[in-house]
């Protein structure tokens, strides 16, 4: 359909959908549109197109996709000053960090600010540290970029590099977290940046999430800090920034509030956008190092025979796969197989040990990375199975550079690429983690 919006006005677009200019003159975050440029938007996105003059648009909206009309700018008038605080610095790299809650407007805010930034020719990158809404990289990871022309969505940006966490949320792991976006830092640093923005998750309410936060910081060093708010959620763990440059920063009226559905859908799109054109790979094991196996121990030779022997004849069978680690012992039986409870607490009896007890196939689906010999990214994958007879594992992944290290994630997604509840350890499984199944 076509529409035409006055000068002044802003028309706010509700994804799936996509948008073209006709005629008139319109920008998106500070991104000028051109005559005939079409801007797509996600499902579960959300773009204001700002009319600088009299504008007829080519609309066309997918399912429950929705459009308004404001008078007005919807860009906050702090955002406008928050430039001008960044541009004030003196010092080169600048480094921002914007904080904020989930869907304050963190990501839309820092679009703006990269398309202000790239108007004035400055040199940008962006590191994207949100685990849950990964816009630059693939979900669980964080990644960055740099941006050589404005841009609406930050999920249309190639990545340079990326750090696989492998998981949806920093929360205990957040040592990783910020391990991560620490190394990428320094990576993009040797570029000679003019200006570095770090995007963070929505995770700002509690004593652990305002620690994390400090932790992230002080290792980033940033030279100033924006906080997004729409209320006054910030303000419990502002007082903890005080040597920092802190500038206060609105939250959006137009705003669009997702739900844990919504969310989910959004990294869905990333799993298709990096899984495409997957083809299934088998890998011997011995070809390979393994990170973040800690269900599966894998490679994790047990040189202590008559050890294994007893631990064999207490559990009252030979398990497919069996691995004791410094803090407990990891045992892969068949599908078909099941070990009585009495006999794997006298296994933790004579190991002093946790026991894992795991079931063939519940790999199938987990999330990986997949790491060359230099440790340089290479994408994703999914395991779809180990192999614990052959040593082999089958990978299904679009990476046909040569693979060295796999890295397992804590994230499982069916056949169709939906994340899917991970059943971890199967003697060892709280009722909360339990009904998840249901």
């Amino acid at each position: 359909m076509n529409r035409t919006v006055e000068k002044g006005k802003t028309l706010i677009v509700d994804g799936p959908a996509s948008v073209t200019l006709n005629s008139g003159k319109a920008e998106v975050f500070g991104a000028l549109l051109r005559n005939a440029s079409r801007v797509v938007i996600r499902e579960g996105k959300r773009l204001p197109f700002a009319v600088e003059e009299t504008a007829v648009f080519d609309i066309s909206l997918g399912e429950n996709a929705t459009v308004e009309e404001f008078d007005g700018s919807t860009v906050p008038a702090s955002w406008v000053k928050s430039y001008e605080e960044l541009t004030s610095l003196q010092t080169k790299p600048i480094t921002a960090i914007v904080l904020g809650t989930v869907d304050s407007g963190k990501t839309s805010f820092c679009t703006y600010l990269i398309n202000r930034l790239l108007n004035e020719k400055r040199k940008v990158a962006i590191l994207d540290g949100d685990l849950g809404q990964s816009d630059i990289g693939p979900p669980c990871t964080l990644a960055y970029a740099f941006v050589a022309k404005p841009v609406t969505d930050l999920f249309d940006l190639k990545e340079r590099d990326a750090f696989f966490v492998g998981a949806t949320s920093p929360s205990g792991l957040t040592d990783k977290v910020v391990e991560g976006l620490t190394i990428l830092k320094k990576e993009i640093l040797s570029s000679e940046p003019d200006v570095v923005l770090v995007d963070t998750d929505g995770w700002v309410e509690g004593e652990d999430a305002a620690n994390y936060k400090i932790q992230l910081t002080g290792k980033l060093e940033p030279n100033i800090i924006f906080w997004i708010q729409q209320k006054d959620e910030l303000t419990p763990i502002l007082s903890a920034f005080g040597e920092c440059k802190n500038v206060l920063v609105d939250s959006p009226s137009a705003i669009g509030q997702r739900n844990r559905e919504k969310r989910r859908n959004l990294r869905e799109l990333g799993y298709v956008k990096y899984l495409r054109n997957s083809k299934v790979q088998s890998l011997p094991l011995n070809w390979l190092k393994i990170e973040g196996d800690e269900l599966f121990g894998l490679g994790k030779m047990h040189e202590n025979v008559r050890q294994a022997r007893k631990i064999y004849e207490l559990l009252g069978m030979k398990p497919l796969h069996f691995a004791e680690l410094p803090d407990r012992v990891c045992i892969v039986i068949g599908r078909r197989r099941w070990v009585e409870l009495e006999n794997i607490k006298k296994v933790e009896e004579f190991s002093k040990k946790r026991v894992m007890l795991i079931r063939k196939g519940n790999e199938e689906g987990l999330l990986i990375a997949l790491y060359n010999s230099k440790r340089q990214f290479l994408g994703i994958g999914v395991l779809q199975e180990i192999d614990f007879t052959r040593k082999y594992l089958k990978i299904s992944t679009p990476v046909a550079d040569d693979i060295a290290i796999v890295n397992i994630g804590k994230v499982k997604l069916d056949k169709n690429l939906k994340e899917v509840s991970v059943l971890t350890d199967e003697n060892h499984v709280d009722f909360a983690e339990f009904k998840k199944l249901f």
